[in-house]
C-alpha cells in the first residue's frame, strides 16, 4: 500500500497561505519518535487502523472512528502506526482557531485539553466526515468566488464543533477531570503561556499554589518520571528546533532573544544539552546535510 505521509515542517508553511488545510488519506507520520509541536489546532480524524502518540507526556491510543484535537502549542510525539492506519487532518489556522473560541457557544477547550481524543460511532464518524467535505468544498475557492469565504469556514467549524461537543457530552456523561489531569493540563497551558518568562520549576509550582517539591512529586506520577524542570527543558528545546525549521535565515543570536535567554552562549548549552546537537549541527540536520 502507497503512503501518504504527514510532514508538519511542510504544512506549517502551507497554512500561512491558506486559513484551513485538509489532508486526506494520511497513512503516517514523517517522524516517529520526535516531538512536534504545531501553533495550529489539529485535528485527526481516524478512518481505520489505530496509532499510539504522547500528548503532553500522556499517552493516547487512537483507533477507527476517534477524533484527535491536538491544541495549539502543545506537544505531539508520534509512537507508532498500524499498516492499515489512514486519517483526515485538519489544521486551522491561528487567525480563524481565535475566531472560533469566540463564535463558538460551547467552550469545552479545557476537556479535550485533558482528553484530547473523543471516540465516535459509525454514523457520528460520517457525519463530522461530511462537515469536513463541506470546509474543503468552500475552502477550494477563491475569495473572489466566495467574498465571505473566511466567515463561512468560520461558520461550518463552529456547526462541527458544537455537533462535536453534543456528541462528547452524550458519550462522556460521568466524565471528570480527577486532579492530577487537572494539575497537568494547567501547567503544560502555564509553560505554553510563560516560557519566554521564566524556566523555573518554582515560578510554575508558586502559580500553583503549591509547593516545588510537591508539585514536581505530582508531575513525575503522571508523566513516566519526566519532571517539571525537563518538561519545561523540553518544550523549549522543541519551540528552538521548530524555529530553526521553519526559517533558515534566524541567526543564533536572533534564536537566543526569541526564545528568552540572556546570551548567545547560555542559549548554545542549553541547546546542545537539550537536543544532543549544537545549532550548526541541528541547522546541517534539517537540510539534509549531515554526514
Amino acid at each position: 500500500m502507497g503512503h501518504s505521509t504527514f510532514d508538519y515542517r511542510q504544512q506549517i508553511a502551507a497554512i500561512d497561505k491558506s486559513e484551513i488545510l485538509i489532508l486526506k488519506d494520511i497513512n503516517r507520520f514523517s517522524a516517529y519518535d520526535t516531538d512536534i509541536l504545531c501553533p495550529f489546532l489539529v485535528l485527526v480524524l481516524c478512518h481505520q487502523g489505530n496509532a499510539r502518540a504522547l500528548y503532553d507526556m500522556c499517552e493516547m491510543t487512537q483507533s477507527r472512528n476517534d477524533l484527535g484535537c491536538i491544541l495549539p502549542g502543545h506537544i505531539l510525539h508520534p509512537i507508532e502506526s498500524s499498516e492499515d492506519y489512514k486519517v483526515t487532518i485538519v489544521i486551522v489556522s491561528q487567525k480563524m482557531y481565535k475566531g472560533l473560541k469566540y463564535y463558538s457557544f460551547s467552550h469545552d477547550y479545557n476537556k479535550f485539553n485533558a482528553a484530547p481524543i473523543c471516540s465516535l460511532t459509525d454514523i457520528q464518524s460520517e457525519r463530522l466526515a461530511n462537515i469536513v467535505y463541506q470546509l474543503e468544498m468552500i475552502n477550494d475557492h477563491t475569495e473572489e468566488e466566495f467574498p465571505h469565504k473566511h466567515h463561512m469556514l468560520l461558520s461550518l467549524l463552529a456547526v462541527g464543533y458544537e455537533v462535536l461537543n453534543f456528541y462528547r457530552r452524550e458519550q462522556d456523561k460521568e466524565w471528570r477531570a480527577d486532579r492530577r489531569t487537572e494539575l497537568l493540563r494547567r501547567f503544560s497551558d502555564l509553560v505554553v503561556e510563560h516560557y519566554l518568562e521564566t524556566r523555573e520549576v518554582k515560578d510554575y509550582a508558586k502559580m500553583l499554589h503549591m509547593t516545588p517539591k510537591y508539585f514536581s512529586r505530582i508531575i513525575r506520577t503522571m508523566t513516566n518520571g519526566v519532571g517539571p524542570h525537563e518538561w519545561i527543558e523540553q518544550y523549549v528545546a522543541t519551540q528552538a528546533k521548530r524555529a530553526i525549521e521553519t526559517d533558515h535565515t534566524l541567526t543564533t543570536q536572533e534564536l537566543t532573544y526569541r526564545l528568552g535567554f540572556d546570551e548567545p552562549a547560555s542559549f548554545c548549552r542549553f541547546f546542545k544539552r537539550a537536543t544532543g546537537y549544537t545549532t550548526k549541527e541541528y541547522r546541517a540536520l534539517v537540510s539534509g546535510n549531515m554526514k
